[in-house]
């Protein structure tokens, strides 16, 4: 069994939810990827997702654009960035799932069976492919299907009916349910329309619903688990790494805040 369908299967036998952090990989650098990476699980991630930096934003707001910036600066590549992951996940005892968060660009530069093999030897379980449309996930759909290796949509509040039934034919793992209407990042209060969207989704798929954008509160976690099977939390958490490159102070303050954050927000689906 892929490790995301186990954890849903087994957090659903337990009435719980998942909490799921998105770290950007390379910044500042990949040995503090690393480092970040190993100390997740143990302080609350239930699934993590390790975003791709790309040159040109997708639905990422200022926060994480600019964390992808920074990587790419250090002429970051993915077979290093996919070696970081790797070194995270085949350390002992490692039982976390992760996924990446890539452009297709680079699916589609690498090659759909090489990215597969390279992301599958990294330790990955499943891919978010933010930008591909669902009229054209059909090939992709099918190799992951193959390969139990989970395709990962995005559905909005505003998909209409048709291609929310679609996307979710498509993906696998989860459907990643975006709360609100623009881009990624915190707000003062998480869009009302998660509870209607979900409620749709319930009635196309029993695949588990995980919301993420705008998620940056324990208050916003405790209204969402409501309606949802896991919240990912990403700029909130990726600020936290504005200046981590300045000195050795810097990054270990930047770690100390992440991890404590995960522990507070995962606190708040639990």
């Amino acid at each position: 069994m892929n490790p995301i369908d186990d954890l849903f299967a087994r957090l659903r036998s337990q009435n719980r939810k998942a909490f799921m952090p998105f770290l950007s990989a390379g910044d500042p650098d990949l040995a503090f990827t690393r480092e970040v990476l190993a100390a997740l699980p143990a302080a609350g991630a239930d699934l993590i997702e390790v975003g791709f930096p790309f040159s040109d934003p997708i639905a990422d707001g200022p926060v994480i654009q600019a964390s992808y910036t920074r990587a790419l600066r250090n002429r970051l590549k993915l077979a290093d960035l996919l070696d970081a992951v790797r070194s995270a996940t085949s350390a002992p005892g490692w039982t976390t799932p992760a996924v990446g968060m890539a452009s297709y660009s680079l699916v589609f530069k690498k090659g759909v069976t090489a990215f597969l093999d390279a992301a599958t030897t990294a330790g990955l379980s499943g891919a978010v492919v933010p930008d591909l449309p669902a009229e054209e996930a059909d090939e992709l759909a099918k190799v992951c299907r193959d390969r139990d290796f989970k395709l990962v949509l995005l559905v909005t509040p505003t998909t209409e009916p048709g291609r929310m039934e679609r996307i979710v034919k498509a993906c696998g793992g989860f459907v990643y349910v975006v709360s609100v209407v623009g881009i990624t990042g915190g707000r003062a209060a998480v869009a009302e329309q998660v509870a209607k969207v979900t409620t749709r989704l319930r009635g196309m798929t029993d695949l588990p619903l995980c919301v993420g954008f705008g998620v940056s509160t324990p208050e916003h976690v405790r209204e969402l688990k409501a309606h949802c099977d896991g919240v990912i939390v990403g700029s909130a958490l990726v600020k936290h790494l504005e200046g981590a490159a300045t000195t050795p102070d810097d990054r270990a303050r930047a770690k100390t805040n992440i991890l404590a954050m995960v522990r507070e927000l995962s606190g708040a689906i639990r």
